[in-house]
């Protein structure tokens, strides 16, 4: 679930109130797109709080020879996007 999905829900929901004329007994339609609007309204919020959360981290790993003794020497580095890390 995206901003797409959001939006297409506000999209969903605007249509049921607003364009839509029908009369069910069972079922207001109304309250349904308003119902959704809401959701796709909570669906995006959540998605471009989540969007701008996502954090990114490099790992690079090198491994060499020593040429003095022969060993295998490994070599670690991480690297953030987050600038509190």
């Amino acid at each position: 679930m995206g901003i797409g999905t959001g939006i297409a829900l506000i999209v969903i929901g605007a249509i049921l109130v607003f364009a839509l004329d029908v009369d069910l007994g069972w079922i207001d339609l109304d309250t349904v797109g308003y119902i959704l609007m809401a959701a796709g309204l909570v669906v995006a919020i959540i998605s471009l709080v989540l969007l701008t959360r996502r954090r990114q981290t490099i790992a690079t790993s090198r491994s060499a020879v020593d040429p003095a003794s022969g060993e295998t020497v490994t070599r670690r580095t991480t690297e953030s996007d987050d600038p509190l890390a």
